[in-house]
C-alpha cells in the first residue's frame, strides 16, 4: 500500500505544532508540466480548468487553536462544490490549521493529484504542487484516530494524509467507498454533499489505466468556503 503523504521531517514549535525541516521528500505521482492546457472533461458535470501545479502560498502556522466555531467546508471544484460537516472538538488543530490555510487561499487553484480504485478508494488533494510531497513548512499532531477495524474509514470520511505519525500539513483525503486502513490518518470530517461528485470521478478511473494515480477526469479546487 503506497502511504498517504504529506509532509516529512518535524521539529517542535508551539501548541503541538511542529515546523518541519529541509529533507529529501517521496514523490508519489509525477506533477503535470505547469504549463498545460486546460482538460478536456470526460465526467458530467465537471468542467474544464486552467489550474495547474504551482507553488504553494507560504502560510505561517497557527498561534494556537481558533476559538470560533466551524461546522463545514465547502469545496468549489470544477466538478462542483462537495461540502463537508467538521468535527472541531475532536480534531481542533486538524481544524484550525485547514481553516488557516482554506482562508489564505492555499488551496484555491490546486489539482486533487492522486485517486485509489482498489482496496483504498480515496482522492487525495491539498498538495498545491500536484506532487504529493507538497505541504506548508509546519506540521502538527495526529488526532481523532480511529479503531483498526474493517472499514474504519467508512465513505464519506475526510482524513488527513501524511508521512508519517505527527507529520499533518494540508494533504488531505476524501473516502468515497468503505475503506479500511491503519489507524494513522487523522479523521476531522464528514462529506454530507458531493459523494456522488466523487463516485463519478472514481469511475472515470485513473489515467493510463491503473488503479493508483491522478485521476483521468482533472479535479481542480478552485475555492474553498469555511462556514
Amino acid at each position: 500500500m503506497k502511504r498517504m503523504i504529506a509532509v516529512g521531517l518535524v521539529g517542535l514549535l508551539v501548541s503541538g505544532l511542529t515546523a518541519c525541516g529541509s529533507t529529501k521528500k517521496e514523490i508519489i505521482v509525477p506533477a503535470p508540466s505547469p504549463s498545460a492546457p486546460a482538460v478536456t472533461t470526460i465526467v458530467a458535470g465537471c468542467k474544464a480548468t486552467t489550474a495547474v501545479p504551482h507553488m504553494a502560498v507560504n502560510v505561517p502556522p497557527p498561534s494556537g487553536l481558533l476559538t470560533e466555531v466551524i461546522s463545514s467546508f465547502t469545496l468549489t471544484t470544477n466538478c462542483g462544490e462537495i461540502d463537508f460537516d467538521v468535527y472541531q472538538k475532536k480534531a481542533p488543530q486538524t481544524v484550525t490549521a485547514m481553516a488557516v490555510l482554506a482562508r489564505a487561499g492555499y488551496f484555491d487553484g490546486s489539482l486533487c493529484h492522486r485517486l485509489t480504485t482498489q482496496n483504498i478508494y480515496v482522492l487525495q488533494c491539498g498538495d498545491p504542487t500536484a506532487r504529493g510531497n507538497g505541504g506548508p513548512a509546519w506540521a502538527y499532531k495526529d488526532e481523532n484516530l480511529p479503531a483498526i477495524t474493517d472499514n474504519n474509514y467508512p465513505a464519506g470520511t475526510v482524513a488527513m494524509a501524511n508521512g508519517g505519525p505527527n507529520s499533518n500539513g494540508s494533504q488531505f483525503f476524501l473516502v468515497y467507498a468503505d475503506t479500511s486502513l491503519g489507524k494513522n490518518y487523522s479523521i476531522w470530517g464528514k462529506v454530507t454533499k458531493g459523494l456522488d461528485i466523487l463516485k463519478a470521478i472514481a469511475d472515470a478511473g485513473v489515467q493510463g489505466g491503473g488503479v493508483d494515480g491522478p485521476p483521468a477526469q482533472t479535479v481542480a479546487i478552485e475555492s474553498v468556503s469555511v462556514k
